[in-house]
């Protein structure tokens, strides 16, 4: 005799039918306040990613309590803004915690589909022209195209002999490089590399690296700190300064360099599922991943609408790893040469 097998409905469970949810109060029934001190950002933000996400967070489902959009992207905001899912917006949401971590699934998973859309390097002459303006107008470095750089994330480890994602410091991590304009705004992310291997490697065996040398991107070049080697598209500091040009040279890069170290601390500060401060990311290599890049589309989103104050360092635990630099120049003798006529032209 067959037995009927029940397919219960966890929140259910939890809460009960009557129980409050987010698909039973309006957004505009709370303040902005409450909105961004509780999910990060305000009501029209939300509002634009219900219109950005909902046709795809509304898939079809045999469940009789499916959950809305709107409240799909909040338990996910909750949880990049807070780190946790053990927060009052579990009371706020009315879903159990297996659904919170779906919800988080699913906002990522739509977030990262559209990563293209909203983290691009500018096409038109008009555009590129105007990135190139705002760099000079920073500490007058000519043709920078984006300042280049990698940051750590932790991650739990995946499994005990699997040694490429220890960094430096004995930590899981994610090595994410990581590219932005003068306004902090992200113009490439790659967020999946193992955290053992050194930024150098990271670049050498990126996507960038291959849109930079196919010329897809030309007359201009990114900033790079010493920890990458000198590139015709790629500038990085002289080790040793000597005359009073080359010190004008790395003053000005280390000026205009520094915006993405005040990005990283943005995009940890606001996104604090990043920072450490919660523990490590709890899920998969792949998984972790998606969730960077998750916050870095919403570090660009939020940008676009205004939200762009740089805000305080972030005070997590996770640090990134100090490189050991060789302090070698480059033998490409055309990327030493390009450098040069760099010196010469601007800074002497």
């Amino acid at each position: 005799m067959a037995v009927p097998i029940a397919v219960l409905d966890c929140d259910l469970l939890l809460y009960g039918r009557g129980h409050r949810t987010l698909d039973r109060f309006k957004l505009e029934d709370v303040t902005d306040e409450y909105l961004v001190s509780t999910y990060g950002f305000p009501r029209q933000f939300i509002y634009y990613l219900v219109d950005l996400l909902g046709a795809t967070l509304s898939r079809p489902t045999q469940r009789s309590r499916a959950i809305s959009p709107e409240t799909q992207i909040l338990a996910a905001l909750g949880f990049y803004t807070s780190g946790s899912f053990q927060t009052r917006m579990g009371d706020a949401i009315g879903i159990s915690q297996a659904s919170m971590s779906r919800c988080v699934a699913n906002v990522t998973e739509a977030l990262v589909e559209r990563a293209s859309q909203f983290i691009h390097f500018p096409e038109d002459e008009a555009t590129v022209q105007a990135l190139k303006d705002d760099f000079y107008g920073l500490a007058g470095m000519p043709g920078v195209l984006g300042v280049v750089d990698c940051t750590h994330v932790a991650i739990k480890a995946p499994n005990a002999e699997d040694l490429s994602y220890v960094n430096r410091k004995g930590l899981h991590s994610l090595n994410c490089l990581m590219v932005c304009d003068s306004r902090g705004v992200l113009l490439s992310a790659e967020t999946h590399w193992p955290g053992s291997l050194p930024d150098c490697t990271v670049l050498e065996q990126a996507a960038l690296t291959s849109q930079f040398e196919n010329e897809l991107h030309k007359d201009g070049w990114l900033l790079g700190d010493s920890s990458f080697l000198l590139r015709t598209w790629l500038m990085t500091p002289l080790h040793i300064p000597e005359t009073p040009a080359e010190y004008r040279y790395n003053m000005a890069h280390s000026a205009t360099h520094n915006i993405i170290e005040r990005t990283f601390r943005t995009i940890r500060s606001r996104f604090r599922c990043l920072d450490g401060s919660k523990g490590t990311l709890q899920y998969s290599p792949e998984k972790s991943s998606h969730i960077i890049l998750a916050c870095c589309v919403l570090h660009n989103i939020s940008l676009e609408h205004g939200l762009d104050v740089w805000s305080s360092p972030a005070t997590g635990h996770m640090e990134q790893p100090e490189e050991e630099y060789e302090q070698m120049e480059s033998v490409d003798s055309e990327a030493c040469r390009v450098r040069q006529e760099l010196l010469l032209t601007h800074f002497s």
